[in-house]
Protein backbone atom coordinates (compact mmCIF):
# COMPACT_ATOMS: atom_id res chain seq x y z
CA UNK A 1 0.00 0.00 0.00
CA UNK A 2 1.09 3.54 -0.74
CA UNK A 3 1.90 5.41 2.47
CA UNK A 4 3.45 8.55 1.00
CA UNK A 5 2.82 11.71 3.03
CA UNK A 6 0.91 14.37 1.09
CA UNK A 7 -1.33 17.36 1.72
CA UNK A 8 -4.73 16.55 3.19
CA UNK A 9 -7.87 16.49 1.08
CA UNK A 10 -10.76 18.90 1.34
CA UNK A 11 -13.82 18.87 3.61
CA UNK A 12 -13.97 18.73 7.40
CA UNK A 13 -15.78 16.00 9.28
CA UNK A 14 -16.10 15.42 13.01
CA UNK A 15 -15.48 11.87 14.17
CA UNK A 16 -17.29 9.85 16.76
CA UNK A 17 -15.73 7.08 18.85
CA UNK A 18 -12.83 5.79 16.74
CA UNK A 19 -11.47 3.34 19.29
CA UNK A 20 -7.78 3.80 18.41
CA UNK A 21 -4.85 3.73 20.81
CA UNK A 22 -3.33 7.16 21.47
CA UNK A 23 0.20 6.00 20.75
CA UNK A 24 -0.95 4.43 17.48
CA UNK A 25 -2.90 7.21 15.82
CA UNK A 26 -4.04 10.52 17.38
CA UNK A 27 -7.71 10.94 18.22
CA UNK A 28 -8.62 14.01 16.24
CA UNK A 29 -10.95 15.96 14.00
CA UNK A 30 -9.52 15.22 10.58
CA UNK A 31 -9.92 16.37 7.01
CA UNK A 32 -11.48 14.04 4.48
CA UNK A 33 -11.36 14.05 0.69
CA UNK A 34 -14.75 15.07 -0.67
CA UNK A 35 -16.48 14.10 -3.93
CA UNK A 36 -13.38 12.28 -5.11
CA UNK A 37 -14.82 11.34 -8.52
CA UNK A 38 -15.15 14.94 -9.72
CA UNK A 39 -12.82 15.81 -12.57
CA UNK A 40 -12.31 12.19 -13.62
CA UNK A 41 -13.00 11.86 -17.37
CA UNK A 42 -15.58 9.40 -18.60
CA UNK A 43 -14.01 6.11 -19.68
CA UNK A 44 -15.14 6.50 -23.30
CA UNK A 45 -15.99 9.47 -25.49
CA UNK A 46 -18.68 7.62 -27.41
CA UNK A 47 -20.65 6.43 -24.41
CA UNK A 48 -24.35 5.68 -24.71
CA UNK A 49 -25.23 6.43 -21.08
CA UNK A 50 -23.40 7.43 -17.92
CA UNK A 51 -25.14 7.69 -14.53
CA UNK A 52 -23.31 9.16 -11.53
CA UNK A 53 -23.71 9.75 -7.80
CA UNK A 54 -25.65 12.97 -7.20
CA UNK A 55 -24.67 14.97 -4.12
CA UNK A 56 -21.78 15.42 -1.71
CA UNK A 57 -19.97 12.62 0.13
CA UNK A 58 -16.65 11.96 1.89
CA UNK A 59 -14.20 9.26 0.86
CA UNK A 60 -13.39 6.79 3.67
CA UNK A 61 -10.48 4.36 3.50
CA UNK A 62 -8.20 2.22 5.66
CA UNK A 63 -6.86 4.11 8.67
CA UNK A 64 -8.49 7.42 7.77
CA UNK A 65 -9.75 8.03 11.33
CA UNK A 66 -6.71 6.68 13.18
CA UNK A 67 -7.85 3.05 13.42
CA UNK A 68 -5.60 0.67 11.51
CA UNK A 69 -8.10 -1.65 9.85
CA UNK A 70 -5.94 -2.90 6.99
CA UNK A 71 -6.99 -6.31 5.75
CA UNK A 72 -10.50 -6.35 7.23
CA UNK A 73 -12.13 -2.89 7.34
CA UNK A 74 -13.01 -2.21 3.71
CA UNK A 75 -16.72 -2.96 4.19
CA UNK A 76 -16.93 -0.61 7.16
CA UNK A 77 -15.21 2.17 5.18
CA UNK A 78 -17.61 1.81 2.26
CA UNK A 79 -20.53 2.00 4.70
CA UNK A 80 -19.05 5.20 6.13
CA UNK A 81 -18.80 6.70 2.63
CA UNK A 82 -22.47 5.84 2.04
CA UNK A 83 -23.43 7.22 5.45
CA UNK A 84 -21.61 10.48 4.73
CA UNK A 85 -23.78 10.96 1.63
CA UNK A 86 -26.91 10.39 3.70
CA UNK A 87 -25.72 12.84 6.37
CA UNK A 88 -24.94 15.53 3.81
CA UNK A 89 -27.91 15.14 1.46
CA UNK A 90 -30.94 14.03 3.47
CA UNK A 91 -33.03 15.81 6.07
CA UNK A 92 -32.47 13.75 9.21
CA UNK A 93 -34.42 13.92 12.45
CA UNK A 94 -32.53 15.24 15.47
CA UNK A 95 -32.18 11.77 16.98
CA UNK A 96 -30.18 10.51 13.97
CA UNK A 97 -26.40 10.66 13.63
CA UNK A 98 -24.98 13.82 12.09
CA UNK A 99 -21.74 12.07 11.14
CA UNK A 100 -20.93 8.58 9.78
CA UNK A 101 -20.69 5.86 12.44
CA UNK A 102 -17.22 4.68 13.39
CA UNK A 103 -16.15 1.04 13.11
CA UNK A 104 -16.78 0.41 16.85
CA UNK A 105 -20.21 2.03 16.55
CA UNK A 106 -21.08 -0.15 13.56
CA UNK A 107 -19.98 -3.27 15.42
CA UNK A 108 -21.97 -2.37 18.54
CA UNK A 109 -25.04 -1.66 16.41
CA UNK A 110 -24.87 -5.09 14.75
CA UNK A 111 -24.54 -6.71 18.19
CA UNK A 112 -27.50 -4.73 19.54
CA UNK A 113 -29.59 -5.88 16.55
CA UNK A 114 -28.59 -9.46 17.42
CA UNK A 115 -27.17 -9.92 13.95
CA UNK A 116 -23.76 -10.61 15.55
CA UNK A 117 -22.69 -12.18 18.87
CA UNK A 118 -21.22 -10.05 21.63
CA UNK A 119 -17.70 -11.18 20.68
CA UNK A 120 -18.07 -9.34 17.38
CA UNK A 121 -17.58 -5.97 19.09
CA UNK A 122 -13.89 -4.94 18.97
CA UNK A 123 -13.15 -7.80 16.56
CA UNK A 124 -11.54 -7.69 13.12
CA UNK A 125 -14.35 -9.58 11.43
CA UNK A 126 -15.35 -8.54 7.92
CA UNK A 127 -18.81 -7.33 6.99
CA UNK A 128 -20.58 -7.14 3.65
CA UNK A 129 -23.57 -5.74 1.81
CA UNK A 130 -26.19 -7.37 4.05
CA UNK A 131 -24.68 -5.82 7.17
CA UNK A 132 -24.47 -2.50 5.31
CA UNK A 133 -28.22 -2.57 4.77
CA UNK A 134 -28.81 -3.22 8.47
CA UNK A 135 -26.46 -0.43 9.56
CA UNK A 136 -27.94 2.26 7.31
CA UNK A 137 -31.45 1.35 8.41
CA UNK A 138 -30.37 1.33 12.07
CA UNK A 139 -28.65 4.73 12.09
CA UNK A 140 -30.66 6.61 9.46
CA UNK A 141 -33.95 4.76 8.81
CA UNK A 142 -32.82 4.33 5.21
CA UNK A 143 -33.84 0.98 3.71
CA UNK A 144 -31.61 -0.66 1.13
CA UNK A 145 -32.28 -2.80 -1.91
CA UNK A 146 -29.98 -5.83 -2.18
CA UNK A 147 -29.26 -7.11 -5.68
CA UNK A 148 -27.62 -10.52 -6.07
CA UNK A 149 -25.76 -11.30 -9.29
CA UNK A 150 -24.95 -14.99 -9.51
CA UNK A 151 -21.83 -14.62 -11.63
CA UNK A 152 -19.45 -12.18 -13.27
CA UNK A 153 -19.17 -11.54 -16.96
CA UNK A 154 -22.35 -11.31 -19.02
CA UNK A 155 -24.72 -11.64 -16.06
CA UNK A 156 -22.94 -8.89 -14.15
CA UNK A 157 -23.13 -6.67 -17.22
CA UNK A 158 -26.82 -7.37 -17.76
CA UNK A 159 -28.19 -7.32 -14.20
CA UNK A 160 -25.86 -4.94 -12.36
CA UNK A 161 -25.56 -2.31 -15.08
CA UNK A 162 -29.30 -1.90 -15.52
CA UNK A 163 -29.88 -1.82 -11.75
CA UNK A 164 -27.10 0.76 -11.24
CA UNK A 165 -28.32 3.07 -14.00
CA UNK A 166 -31.77 3.00 -12.43
CA UNK A 167 -30.39 3.57 -8.94
CA UNK A 168 -28.27 6.60 -9.76
CA UNK A 169 -31.05 8.19 -11.80
CA UNK A 170 -33.66 7.72 -9.06
CA UNK A 171 -31.67 7.81 -5.81
CA UNK A 172 -28.24 9.26 -6.57
CA UNK A 173 -26.51 7.72 -3.53
CA UNK A 174 -23.30 5.63 -3.44
CA UNK A 175 -23.63 1.85 -3.74
CA UNK A 176 -21.66 -0.88 -1.98
CA UNK A 177 -20.48 -3.88 -4.01
CA UNK A 178 -18.97 -7.11 -2.73
CA UNK A 179 -18.72 -10.77 -3.64
CA UNK A 180 -17.37 -14.17 -2.66
CA UNK A 181 -14.18 -14.86 -4.64
CA UNK A 182 -13.85 -11.13 -5.19
CA UNK A 183 -14.60 -10.18 -1.59
CA UNK A 184 -13.02 -6.72 -1.64
CA UNK A 185 -15.63 -4.09 -0.86
CA UNK A 186 -16.06 -1.40 -3.51
CA UNK A 187 -17.84 1.92 -3.37
CA UNK A 188 -19.66 2.38 -6.68
CA UNK A 189 -20.11 6.04 -7.67
CA UNK A 190 -21.33 5.60 -11.23
CA UNK A 191 -21.88 3.35 -14.22
CA UNK A 192 -21.15 3.98 -17.88
CA UNK A 193 -22.29 2.10 -20.97
CA UNK A 194 -20.42 2.41 -24.27
CA UNK A 195 -19.85 0.34 -27.38
CA UNK A 196 -16.51 -0.72 -25.83
CA UNK A 197 -18.17 -2.21 -22.75
CA UNK A 198 -19.67 -1.35 -19.37
CA UNK A 199 -17.68 0.50 -16.71
CA UNK A 200 -18.08 1.02 -12.97
CA UNK A 201 -16.81 4.15 -11.22
CA UNK A 202 -15.06 2.70 -8.14
CA UNK A 203 -13.97 4.49 -4.97
CA UNK A 204 -11.60 1.91 -3.50
CA UNK A 205 -11.48 1.94 0.34
CA UNK A 206 -8.21 -0.05 0.48
CA UNK A 207 -5.90 2.97 0.32
CA UNK A 208 -3.85 3.43 3.51
CA UNK A 209 -1.81 6.55 4.16
CA UNK A 210 -2.02 10.30 4.43
CA UNK A 211 -5.07 12.03 3.02
CA UNK A 212 -4.74 12.63 -0.71
CA UNK A 213 -6.35 15.25 -2.92
CA UNK A 214 -9.03 13.82 -5.25
CA UNK A 215 -6.84 14.37 -8.33
CA UNK A 216 -4.01 12.39 -6.69
CA UNK A 217 -6.38 9.57 -5.69
CA UNK A 218 -7.49 9.40 -9.31
CA UNK A 219 -3.93 9.47 -10.63
CA UNK A 220 -2.94 6.57 -8.37
CA UNK A 221 -6.01 4.54 -9.31
CA UNK A 222 -7.84 4.60 -5.97
CA UNK A 223 -10.73 6.31 -7.74
CA UNK A 224 -11.15 5.00 -11.27
CA UNK A 225 -13.37 3.56 -13.96
CA UNK A 226 -13.16 -0.23 -14.06
CA UNK A 227 -14.42 -2.12 -17.09
CA UNK A 228 -16.68 -4.91 -15.86
CA UNK A 229 -14.86 -7.53 -17.92
CA UNK A 230 -11.79 -6.94 -15.70
CA UNK A 231 -13.64 -8.17 -12.59
CA UNK A 232 -13.52 -11.79 -11.40
CA UNK A 233 -15.68 -13.75 -13.84
CA UNK A 234 -16.15 -16.65 -11.39
CA UNK A 235 -17.32 -14.57 -8.42
CA UNK A 236 -20.88 -13.73 -7.51
CA UNK A 237 -21.57 -10.12 -6.57
CA UNK A 238 -23.99 -8.32 -4.28
CA UNK A 239 -25.04 -4.69 -4.50
CA UNK A 240 -26.38 -2.67 -1.56
CA UNK A 241 -28.41 0.26 -2.88
CA UNK A 242 -29.72 2.83 -0.33
CA UNK A 243 -33.27 3.79 -1.21
CA UNK A 244 -32.79 7.52 -0.77
CA UNK A 245 -35.01 8.86 -3.54
CA UNK A 246 -37.97 11.06 -2.67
Amino acid sequence: MDTTTVVAGCGDIEWGDIGAEEDEFPRRTTTQAKNVHLGLPFPATDYDKCSLVNGDYFYFHYGCDGQDDRGWGCGYRTIETMASWISLNMHLSKDKKSHPPSIPEIQRALVSMEDKPGSFASSRDWIGTFEASLVLDFFYDVPCKLVHVRGGGAELEQVAVEALHHHFEKHGSPVMMGGDRDNSSKGIMGVCTSNKGHYLLVADPHYFGRQLEPAELQRRGWVSWKIISSLDQSSFYNLCMPQTGK
